[in-house]
């Protein structure tokens, strides 16, 4: 990982220098533009007290001011960082293979990366500002961008970046990470193509869109699929007939803001054979219900949760904050819409595993009834390293779709 060779005033005296060397009618090449920096940078004085290693970082950094993201370019190139954390201009925090490091590397000014804010932002037509201090975004690279700017944010603007593979990691690749079993796999993978509604559930971090993007790799090429998302992060390449849609907040004058509701609904009247919605957060998880229980399955989602039983109440609570229904009725379109939770959790060593699967097999004394189709099972530490897997506990109870998709009976009650 670069170090910062220069302070940020020199830095921000070179960068002057160089702008006033560009002209703004030729376009230059990066090759150029390089040049231009390493003649400004070998012409100051600073260079002399600088090592070989050193005067190339100065260059890279400087580059990266005009041609990338500045101070995080070094960390974005890095193929084995997942998550970068920036606390205001001059702390940086990133996650490195499931370890977080500060960064030496610092914004110049908080200017500096307030600009830089606005650039990421500005790529998707996104808007923030005092008066709407909070944005989710993404960068080209598909990168997802959470902004939160003062005065809520106390030590000035911070950004949270969650990067994700050039390539969606797919279930072999889980399978090799110990994610999860090959016997868990191929069970979800007949869910999948039989139709079944399932929920991704977990903690932040914990691998849901990952999971998620592994699942529809088993959606059959010739159906016809929406996703709707907050900020486009879902990497379905393998179906030919896909629709992804997008939220938008609202403009300055607080106008033309398209919510996941609206999306949801809009959806429905473009004949899908499959809804994937990437996260519901709220109100919206009515009609996500209610999509599934009218005829749209098959359909994902994931939800923020502490397990299996925690998405149902995460769910009820989500439908009620939009919808004045009795919780027996919520409890009921539940039971109906959604047939299994996948649960993911991270672990104490920086493992992400399934932790377990489980059925919705209806109603019990006005309550969700779960059963446990997988769990974990925790068997101790080898060199720090959780030892155990996941473990079949019970069948599934509800085998109708399976027998329709030509799959057999999945298990004995």
């Amino acid at each position: 990982m670069e170090t910062q060779a220069l302070s940020s005033a020199e830095l921000a005296s070179l960068r002057e220098a160089v702008k006033a060397r560009l002209s703004w009618e030729t376009a230059l090449t990066d090759e150029e533009l390089r040049s231009v920096i390493e003649s400004e940078l070998f012409a100051s004085r600073t260079v002399r007290a600088l090592t070989a290693v050193e005067r190339q970082a100065a260059v890279n950094r400087l580059f990266h001011s005009f041609r990338g993201l500045d101070a995080l370019q070094p960390l974005l190139d890095d193929p084995l960082v997942t998550e970068i954390m920036i606390n205001g201009h001059s702390e940086i925090f990133y996650e490195r293979l499931g370890e977080l490091f500060e960064s030496e590397i610092r914004f110049e000014s908080r200017e500096r990366l307030e600009d830089l804010i606005q650039s990421m932002v500005g790529q998707v037509n996104r808007m923030v500002n005092e008066a709407s201090p909070i944005v989710d975004a993404r960068l080209p690279d598909g990168s997802r961008v959470h902004v939160v700017l003062p005065p809520i944010a106390l030590k000035g603007p911070t950004v949270t970046i969650r990067r994700f593979p050039a390539q969606p990691i797919l279930m072999e690749g889980l399978i090799e990470r110990g994610s999860i079993t090959g016997e868990a796999a191929d069970f979800l993978k007949r869910l999948v193509r039989a139709k079944y509604n399932l929920f991704v559930s977990g903690g932040t971090g914990s691998g849901k869109t990952t999971f998620l993007n592994a699942l529809s790799q088993w959606i059959p090429r010739d159906e016809r699929v929406i996703t709707i998302e907050d900020a486009a992060e879902l990497q379905l390449r393998s179906i030919p007939n896909l629709v992804s849609l997008e939220t938008r907040n609202a403009n300055s004058e607080g106008k033309g803001r398209i919510g996941m509701r609206e999306l949801i609904r809009a959806s429905l009247r473009m004949r899908p054979d499959r809804i994937v919605v990437g996260e519901v957060r709220g109100e919206e998880a009515l009609e996500m219900l209610q999509a599934m229980n009218t005829g749209h399955e098959g359909s994902l989602s994931t939800g923020h949760a502490n397990s299996a039983k925690d998405m149902i109440s995460r769910l009820e609570t989500m439908v009620l904050g939009g919808a004045d229904l009795p919780i027996g009725v919520v409890r009921q379109q539940i039971a109906s819409a959604v047939d299994v939770i996948v649960h993911l959790s991270r672990y104490r060593d920086r493992s992400r595993k399934v932790a377990e699967i489980c059925e919705i097999s209806g109603m019990r004394d006005g309550e969700v009834e779960l059963r446990t189709l997988f769990e974990f099972e925790e068997e101790g530490e080898r060199n720090g390293v959780i030892q155990g897997g996941l473990r079949k506990r019970e069948g599934l109870i509800h085998t109708e779709k399976l027998r329709f998709a030509g799959l057999g009976r999945e298990a004995e009650r």
